[in-house]
């Protein structure tokens, strides 16, 4: 048996990603990639990966773990989801040693609707179209184009010594999802300035209905001025329909490649894992800033995933139980 990992239990929406399948759009085929991109380069710096190495993207029905055959280094980070080793609590971005018999498990917690596990290992899952990004509708990437599922096996090589358990210091992953900034555009013009006012106020709500082709936002009716139809163009993750109904849609890591709705405005990058870690009935609103203000929050979301930090990761367990069952002096004697 080689090493690999083994899925004991997923929640739907549960798939393997890596940084995307790109250059492909011109032929109708989805780039895909994580809904979060900064949280799965933070949990990839933490076992020594490239930020676009594949990782499992775990959704709030989260999904339980165990290695086979050698210890696995993996890491964890994203929202504020509920980790366990062997049933005892370790904090949400962690980085830990998996070893054959043990169990990991992950569940959706306080916040946060994705959380990222990386591999000290190559996850030898065959390339599709460059890319093992899953990408469901189209059956692309994964294992067959899929969300994994209890028993599938994600085979392991060129694994890596296992450092030290440590917790990741991340304050980039500190992000609060009240505002979700966008530069206006590119058909602002379609709609006149009372309801560029409206989008920016909101306040939006993502909707139930909303999955990683896109979000769905309830909250106020935007009109159109000049129609809601356009010749079709291409869609970038961020780029925010309006249809005729006046709801907009936030297209996302599984976006078609083009459309023909109205475009108001689009999320910037840096605010795209923001936005996706918001979970159904979340509020928040609209800023329009510039590109270079854009410009300049990737360059600081850049120098805050370089400053990421480990420290030992302490116990997290320490109670009477557990403390009467050590052995916590040694070499006593009866003194005769």
């Amino acid at each position: 048996m080689s090493a690999a990992l083994r899925i004991l239990t997923a929640g739907p929406a549960v798939t393997l990603q890596d940084g995307g399948r790109f250059g492909r759009m011109r032929f109708g085929v989805t780039a895909a990639g994580p809904m979060d991109p900064l949280a799965c380069a933070v949990a990839n710096a933490a076992v020594g990966a490239d930020p676009g190495a594949p990782a499992i993207e775990i959704s709030l029905g989260g999904v339980s773990i165990d290695a086979l055959d050698a210890a696995v280094p993996v890491a964890l980070a994203g929202g504020a989801f509920e980790i366990s080793l062997d049933g005892r609590p370790v904090p949400g971005a962690v980085r830990l040693t998996l070893e054959p018999g043990r169990n990991l498990r992950v569940r959706a917690g306080a916040a946060g609707a994705w959380c990222y596990l990386a591999v000290g290992a190559r996850i030898a899952v065959p390339p599709v179209l460059g890319s093992v990004a899953t990408h469901a509708r189209s059956g692309l990437g994964g294992l067959a184009g899929r969300a994994l599922a209890a028993g599938d096996r994600l085979p392991l090589a060129d694994l890596r010594t296992p450092d030290a358990p440590a917790t990741l210091v991340a304050p980039c992953l500190e992000r609060p999802g009240d505002v979700i900034r966008v530069i206006l555009g590119p058909q602002a013009d379609y709609f006149a300035d009372d309801q560029i006012a409206l989008f920016c106020a909101g306040p939006w709500t993502v909707s139930s209905r909303s999955d990683r082709m896109a979000y769905l936002l309830d909250g106020p009716t935007l009109r159109h001025a000049a129609g809601f139809n356009i010749i079709s163009d291409g869609i970038a993750m961020g780029s925010i329909q309006v249809p005729g109904d006046g709801r907009p849609i936030v297209l996302m890591a599984d976006r078609q490649v083009t459309g023909g709705y109205t475009k108001i405005a689009t999320v910037i990058g840096p605010d795209l894992g923001r936005l996706a870690q918001l979970r159904p009935g979340a509020r928040f609103r609209f800023e329009p800033v510039t590109i270079e203000d854009a410009v300049a929050a990737r360059r600081a979301e850049r120098d805050a995933l370089a400053a990421l930090r480990l420290e030992p990761l302490l116990r997290q367990d320490l109670g009477s139980e557990l403390l009467l069952g050590l052995n916590l002096i040694g070499g006593v004697t009866s003194g005769h």
